[in-house]
């Protein structure tokens, strides 16, 4: 059975985003606008769907009607142990750009390492790994 894959509904952003998101995990975006998909419910070149499908796979639209206003209340993201050590510091420190650093990635007292950010679209991001699969040495990233 396919994992779930995250669908955000963005105000406006959806190009932004998923091109953003291409830019820090990766793989291809693929668009479709409302005008593309015969809708009239919006502006012709908002983003009806929109996919990244790479290492990271999720989904995007621009919000239509009232539902124009995104938050994730009580959501987060997780990207534990989704790729190797070095692989999930850079991601962390991409998202983290524009956005803020919630919890510093950093080691636990249980031995793992991971972090939390929200990023420049205020999408939250849980990110860790087992520390002993960490070639690096270093444990902490405290600057976005």
């Amino acid at each position: 059975m396919p994992a779930p894959i995250p669908y955000l509904h963005l105000p406006g952003t959806a190009r932004e985003a998923l091109e953003f998101y291409r830019d820090v995990f990766g793989g291809e975006v693929f668009l479709a606008t409302l005008e593309e998909f015969s809708r009239t419910d919006g502006p012709a070149d908002a983003i009806a769907h929109g996919e990244l499908r790479g290492p990271v796979h999720l989904c995007a639209s621009d919000a239509t009607g009232d539902d124009v206003h995104f938050a994730a209340q009580g959501l987060m993201m997780a990207l534990l142990g989704a790729a190797e050590p070095a692989t999930l510091r850079a991601w962390f420190a991409a998202l983290a750009e524009g956005g803020e650093v919630v919890d510093p990635l950093q080691e636990r007292p249980w031995g793992a390492c991971d972090g939390q950010v929200r990023d420049r679209h205020g999408v939250l991001w849980l990110i860790g790994f087992e520390h002993g699969g960490d070639s690096t040495g270093q444990a902490t990233i405290t600057e976005a």
